[in-house]
């Protein structure tokens, strides 16, 4: 019985022993990945960054039975652990950003097979430290027209300062201002200048204030009230500024009230409940409607019109334009609410200004009716015309830039 448990025992633990031999023998045979078949990997700055990015190109002969991938590995000098960066093709191209600039990186590649197991051998490129520019150099036509830009805004500034009229072109609701205020003047009644419903971060509101300059200057020299409610409170103290300042230049200081420059509430509605109020118990002769403007519009432009005023408004909501359309007497549409300041002013900085705008407008249109003018010659040659793709590509990087 004992020998028959021997045998037993000792044909088991020889099984086993062959088992485990079975199992390691392929651990001792990785396949070997023939690194000569690896044409050029190379490691190479990224131009016009920060200095946080490399880029990694490698290329590997075409070979259709080659199954293989690799693996991309990321080495920081003076560190023993490889990052992985993930598999790639045989040929492709990597670029490796948020780098330190500070830290020099080396980087490897290791075949993989069709199952995901990483073949022996390895190829690496030299360390390489990341390099900052000064400049972008995929930006210099940029630079070119910031530049041109100033120097025709400076040009143009001094022109008229010097006394040349620039034409601009005629703007209803402007040009019908000293009549409204008059109006306001004659009925003993005031005006009403509501500069929007948004916040000092809205071009808009900017441009309406720029507007209540000249106009309370205006409104000072007919020693008309002017009342300025506001929905917020930053808006109300630069206004409040412009006015005051206004009414100093007009040379009637006396004349300006810190009453009627005011603030009403942030709510919507209750801006627009609160503008109608006043609308109804003052009755003012004018009423200027200018900045940002949504749905509570056409409940101010009603109330207005309602009550008898003359009402101008100007916005670049393109959604509540036909509101004030239809409502005000006036509109000033999209652009003209920017130009309008230079337009009553004719202050030199920003006619020239409002004027370089209009060139370089211009100047856009040209190259976009230019590269048109091209790109149909160039496909009615059947785009192998050489010089005219040259021109094309040239029109193409300008506005890419």
């Amino acid at each position: 019985m004992k020998t028959k448990f021997f045998l037993f025992f000792t044909l088991l633990s020889v099984f086993i022993f062959a088992q485990e031999n079975a199992e390691s023998a392929p651990a001792d045979s990785v396949a070997v990945f023939d690194y000569s078949l690896v044409k050029s990997f190379t490691l190479s700055d990224v131009g016009s960054d920060d200095g946080t990015a490399l880029k990694i190109k490698w290329e590997c002969t075409d070979n259709p039975e080659n199954k293989n991938q690799f693996r991309l590995y990321r080495l920081t000098d003076g560190d023993t652990v490889r990052t992985l960066l993930g598999n790639f093709a045989l040929s492709a191209e990597y670029t490796d950003e948020n780098l330190n600039r500070e830290e020099s990186y080396s980087y490897s590649l290791v075949a993989v097979d069709s199952l995901g197991v990483e073949m022996q051998g390895i190829v690496s490129t030299d360390l390489m430290k990341p390099k900052a520019n000064y400049f972008k150099t995929d930006k210099i036509i940029l630079l070119l027209m910031i530049l041109i830009y100033t120097i025709v805004i400076i040009i143009l500034v001094e022109t008229v300062k010097k006394g040349k009229v620039l034409f601009v072109r005629k703007i209803s609701g402007l040009d019908t201002l000293d009549e409204a205020v008059g109006r306001a003047t004659e009925m003993g009644r005031p005006v009403l200048y509501v500069p929007g419903s948004s916040t000092m971060s809205d071009i808009a509101t900017i441009a309406s204030l720029n507007i209540l300059g000249p106009v309370a200057k205006k409104i000072a020299e007919y020693e008309t009230r002017l009342i300025v409610p506001n929905r917020d409170p930053i808006v109300m103290t630069v206004a409040k500024e412009v006015v005051k300042e206004s009414y100093s230049e007009a040379g009637r200081p006396d004349a300006y009230s810190d009453n009627d420059v005011f603030f009403l509430t942030d709510s919507q509605f209750g801006y627009a409940a609160a503008i109608s109020g006043i609308m109804t118990r003052e009755k003012p002769a004018t009423n200027l409607l200018l900045g940002m403007f949504w749905a509570e519009s056409l409940i101010m432009a009603e109330a207005g019109n309602t009550a008898g005023a003359i009402q101008i408004a100007g916005t670049d909501a393109v959604s509540q334009l036909p509101f004030f359309i239809t409502s005000c007497d006036y509109t000033i549409i999209g652009e003209e609410l920017y130009a309008a300041s230079a337009y009553l002013s004719r202050e030199p900085l920003l006619m020239g200004t409002l004027k370089a705008q209009d060139y370089f407008k211009g100047m856009i249109i040209a190259f976009i009716c230019l590269y048109l003018f091209f790109l149909i010659i160039s496909t009615i040659f059947g785009g192998n015309v050489l010089f005219l793709n040259k021109i094309l590509d040239i029109i193409r990087f300008i506005f890419n830039s």
